[in-house]
């Protein structure tokens, strides 16, 4: 909107206004405004949930310690989906496919997050909808989101197929899955969004690691918006796209830095299904969008290694009648053996801002 009102109206009588065809600079200012709107809203949304009795339900099989915690305002989330969406409708070019794939792909998560999350309140438990409903209706957005992308330009300037996979270690090996394409992204998307979900369990915990991830690919989908830069780089070239993420990892990281003022431990908000399905669901885009799909397991090493404790766990239970964790998700294992959840997640973060290091660092290995 800011674009099309300076840039495209008012740019021939104030040359100043050239400013805004610059990426970065809408980039800067997406962070800036979705940081305002989160910090100034912040207490506004936590009384208001107050006021609706809208608040977080324990487990009974959860640590001890979290029980504290029951009666904290929840479904934070729609702070975060607001103050992002807000911000992008306000600095993004709206004139672009990929832009509308992200507002549609978190709006679908956020909403049955926000589903989830009203079953919960309603029937006051910790327990919403169930992992059957969940992931079907995870998997139709998905879906939908995986068949317009692998019908969509079929080839980036530079030659890279929108169906082959770009391995970081390995650029020279670039398999075409073609129709694969399909089932393979909406797994990373579904993936994506319930690895966010498992790990939203500790005070800024799944927020902090967020913003390393977005914080990574929205590097990622500048490179890819400039021609040369994803030449040198030997990424695929995609401006739309590229610039697309930029903007909307920008939204992403000052939405989460404002939320994370009032989700740090001690929490007065937690974001609930609305933010962590939302979240995850729309990583889980942008990766697919800027064709590193593959990287986001390194990007997002928290997500993946909390998701796998859940399902080793579960299947060790299931075929040896033992756990292998004291409990999961990984970070209450942690709790369980007696680090404090402040020095759980402060730990977390710094592996977080090692792999996106790491994620980064592959860029120019051939």
């Amino acid at each position: 909107m800011i674009y099309y009102l300076f840039f495209e109206s008012l740019r021939e009588y104030f040359p100043l206004f050239n400013v805004f065809r610059y990426i970065s600079f809408r980039a800067i200012y997406a962070t800036i405004t979705a940081l305002v709107i989160s910090l100034v809203f912040g207490p506004f949304v936590i009384g208001k949930l107050q006021q609706l009795e809208i608040k977080q339900f324990i487990r009974d099989d959860g640590p001890e310690t979290h029980q504290d915690k029951a009666g904290t305002p929840t479904m934070g989330g729609m702070l975060i989906l607001a103050s992002v969406l807000i911000s992008v409708l306000l600095w993004a070019r709206l004139n672009q496919p990929a832009i509308i794939v992200l507002i549609l792909s978190v709006s679908w998560f956020g909403l049955l997050g926000f589903i989830d999350d009203y079953q919960k309140i309603t029937r006051q438990q910790s327990f919403g909808l169930s992992v059957k409903q969940k992931i079907l209706l995870q998997s139709l957005g998905a879906l939908a989101i995986s068949i317009y992308l692998y019908y969509t330009d079929s080839l980036s300037s530079n030659g890279t197929s929108n169906t082959a996979l770009i391995f970081p270690f390995f650029k020279n090996f670039r398999p075409d899955i073609g129709i694969l394409f399909i089932p393979f992204a909406s797994i990373v998307i579904v993936g994506a969004s319930n690895a966010v979900n498992l790990t939203d369990g500790l005070d800024g915990l799944a927020i902090g690691c967020v913003i390393f991830v977005a914080a990574t690919f929205g590097v990622l989908g500048y490179l890819t918006s400039h021609q040369r830069l994803a030449d040198y780089l030997d990424i695929a070239h995609l401006p739309e796209n590229g610039e697309a993420a930029t903007i909307f990892c920008s939204a992403l990281i000052g939405s989460g830095l404002g939320f994370l003022w009032y989700n740090c431990h001690p929490a007065q908000i937690f974001m609930g299904d609305t933010g962590s399905l939302a979240l995850g669901g729309v990583i889980g885009t942008i990766a697919l969008l800027v064709k590193q799909e593959i990287l986001l397991v390194i990007a997002g090493g928290i997500f993946v290694v909390e998701a796998m404790s859940v399902i080793l766990q579960v299947g060790s239970f299931r075929i040896r009648g033992k756990r292998i964790f004291k409990m999961a998700p990984l970070h209450h294992h942690f709790e369980q053996v007696g680090w404090k959840e402040t020095k759980v997640v402060n730990r977390f973060w710094i592996i977080a801002l090692i792999l996106m290091l790491i994620a980064l660092s592959t860029l120019k290995i051939r």
